[in-house]
Formats: structure tokens, C-alpha cells, sequence
């Protein structure tokens, strides 16, 4: 049985190898952790500056027997995490943060925006779409044009298409490989925000502020934070996050994002059980960033401070953008990220900067 709060020396076992595995891992061993690495990728970012890694498929029994064996806490970086390796995990004794619930909500899109509905958050119309009756349904109750997404799976725009009219409907299923999915009315907002939420084991709750989201193709391109906005709407994004951290009994760093509508009011298009990309701007503009924060809640540990310390933009390093690090480098308000990914791939996040500036009021 852990006991808390985890004494430095303490082993934290992540699963998953990727970028955020990586920056939680330096942040465990800036606070006097060790971190053991679970992923299926050889020279994984995370595994390169980890102190043990086990490179096996999610679920191999022996795998996660190893991990269990090794750390004190297991969290996740990314949550196409399989489900029933967490559960697996927690069979053989291991304390896993977030829990279980949290990730299989998030891991079904039907479910997700079902339960935030339930504890009283807005979000766009939806309805389950399994046929292409489903669609035609789905398209009398709101009308055209519908956004679907398959229900479990896909990110960075994967896995959705839009359908126009009714007789679009072959087609968009089609696009989803035919998978279950969920049907979306569009959005009428003037801009998308975010905001990184945290919970402790005691329950205490830091939110950090509320920050301005660019896409592009279906990725975050850039983040500003913190945004503009008015008191209303600050406080409204906070009740949202601090409801849904109280809602799933969460122990750890969440990312939710949501439409400013043009009326004031928010809708969450949703939610990461995670540390996540609209928070990287907290690694320079924060005395505690997310992953430290995120270590911190799930060892145990008291929550550190969120104020902003200086006003960020965040921009993605997307495929060969990552080869202008040099040039980067010589920017004197510029924070060069660069992840340790081998291949650069079109679209591929290789790395993020984050530029400072003086923070200002908002308004």
C-alpha cells in the first residue's frame, strides 16, 4: 500500500513514451523522483531521460507486472492509453492517478459529452451515430451541417469529417471507416480557450489562468495566455474546470478546452485527463509549470503557484520548422522545447517556443 506524500527517491511510473511523457519525467527528477517509462516505441523521447524503461505493447502482463514492481504512482501522458491496462495495473496492486474513470470517459466522445452534461457543463449538440439512419436522425433533430468524429480514438483532426446535408451521409461514415461515432452541431464562437486544472489527494484545486487557442488544420498552432477577458468570464472557465476536477474525484493536471461564444458564455468542447499542449506555456511563464504540478498532485505533494509571471506565446514546432533551432536559439525572449523525436514528419509536433513578453492587464 503507498503511503503519501511520496518522499523524494520515490519511482514514478508514466505510460507512454511521447513528448509529455518526456517533460514529466524531467519534472520528477528536478523534485528528486525517479521515473520508470512504459511504451511500445524503441528510443522513445520520454525513455531518453527516464530512469528505467520497459518497452512492451501497453497491455503485456509481464510489462505492467514490472511497472507495478517498480514505481509508487502510475499515471499516463496521452489517453488512447488502453483502458484495461490501467485496470490491469490497479488488479496488481498499483495506485494509478488520474484514475480509471477519468480515462474512460475521455476515451469515448458519446460518453464524454454525456457527462459533462450531467454535471451541469454546456457543450455543443450531440447524438450517437452508429448507421446511417443514426445520421439522418441526427440531421432532422439539429439540421445541417453536423461534425463527426468517431468516438473513440483519433486527435489533431483525425478521425472526423463534416457532413452537409443528409444525403452526405454514406460518405462521412465511410470516412470514419465506418466506426461509431458522434454527431456535433457546429459551434457559433469567436474564439477557442483553454485552461490547465489541477487536483491534489487532499482535494485542493489551483487553476491556472485562462489562455486563447489558434488551430490550424486541426492543431494547435499557438496559445497566448494569459487571455483577455472579462471577470465574468474568467470565473465561469474556473467554475468549469473546479466542477468537472470535483465530478470524475480527479487527482492530477487537466486540460479543458472550450468556445467563447459570441453571447459571453462557454461551451467545453472537451476535456484531456492529462498534461497537455495549451498548457506548455506555463514551462516560462510559471513558477510552477503543469508537469511539476501535475508530479506534485499525484506524489501527493502540496499544489505550487499559478499566477502568470509573464505574458507567453506558445507556437508549435510542426515537422522540419524544428531545423530553424539555431536560428531560435538566438532569439533572446524566445524558451526553445525541442522533444527528441527522430523523424520529422508533416504535421509531426517536433518541439514548441515559447516567447515572453511583459505581462498586461486583461480587459
Amino acid at each position: 500500500m503507498t503511503t503519501f506524500p511520496l518522499p523524494p527517491g520515490a519511482t514514478i511510473g508514466v505510460l507512454g513514451g511521447g513528448q509529455l511523457g518526456r517533460m514529466l519525467a524531467m519534472a520528477a527528477a528536478r523534485l528528486g523522483f525517479d521515473t520508470a517509462i512504459l511504451t511500445p516505441e524503441a528510443e522513445s523521447p520520454a525513455a531518453r531521460v527516464a530512469a528505467h524503461t520497459i518497452v512492451a505493447a501497453y497491455e503485456d502482463p509481464a510489462a505492467l507486472q514490472a511497472l507495478a514492481s517498480l514505481a509508487q504512482v502510475i499515471t499516463f501522458e496521452f489517453e488512447n492509453v488502453p483502458a484495461a491496462a490501467l485496470a490491469e495495473l490497479e488488479r496488481l496492486g498499483a495506485t494509478v492517478a488520474p484514475g480509471t474513470r477519468a480515462l474512460a470517459v475521455a476515451q469515448d466522445r458519446l460518453e464524454e459529452k454525456s457527462f459533462l452534461n450531467a454535471a451541469g457543463i454546456a457543450t455543443v449538440g450531440f447524438a450517437a451515430v452508429d448507421t446511417e439512419a443514426d445520421l439522418r436522425g441526427a440531421f432532422q433533430r439539429f439540421g445541417p451541417p453536423l461534425l463527426l468524429k468517431t468516438r473513440q480514438g483519433g486527435y489533431d483532426g483525425k478521425g472526423q469529417a463534416w457532413a452537409h446535408r443528409a444525403t452526405e451521409a454514406p460518405a462521412a461514415l465511410a470516412a470514419l471507416g465506418h466506426r461509431p461515432a458522434i454527431a456535433e452541431t457546429p459551434a457559433d464562437f469567436r474564439r477557442e480557450v483553454a485552461l490547465i486544472a489541477a487536483r491534489g489527494r487532499d482535494g485542493e484545486i489551483a487553476l491556472y489562468p485562462l489562455t486563447e487557442s489558434h488551430h490550424e488544420n486541426g492543431i494547435l498552432r499557438r496559445t497566448s495566455a494569459p487571455a483577455t477577458g472579462t471577470p465574468r468570464l474568467f470565473a465561469e472557465a474556473e467554475k468549469i474546470a473546479a466542477t468537472l476536477l470535483v465530478a470524475l474525484d480527479y487527482v492530477g493536471v487537466l486540460g479543458v478546452e472550450m468556445f467563447e461564444r459570441d453571447d459571453g458564455r462557454l461551451l467545453v468542447n472537451e476535456f484531456a485527463p492529462r498534461v497537455h499542449n495549451t498548457g506548455h506555456w506555463t514551462l516560462d511563464g510559471c513558477e510552477v509549470d503543469q508537469f511539476e504540478q501535475h508530479i506534485r498532485a499525484i506524489a501527493g505533494w502540496p499544489l505550487g503557484p499559478t499566477a502568470a509571471t509573464c505574458h507567453v506565446e506558445m507556437t508549435n514546432l510542426l515537422g522540419g520548422e524544428a531545423g530553424g533551432w539555431a536560428r531560435l536559439a538566438r532569439e533572446p525572449e524566445t524558451r526553445l522545447w525541442l522533444y527528441g523525436k527522430r523523424e520529422a514528419e508533416a504535421g509531426r509536433k517536433m518541439g514548441h517556443v515559447n516567447r515572453l513578453s511583459p505581462l498586461h492587464r486583461s480587459v
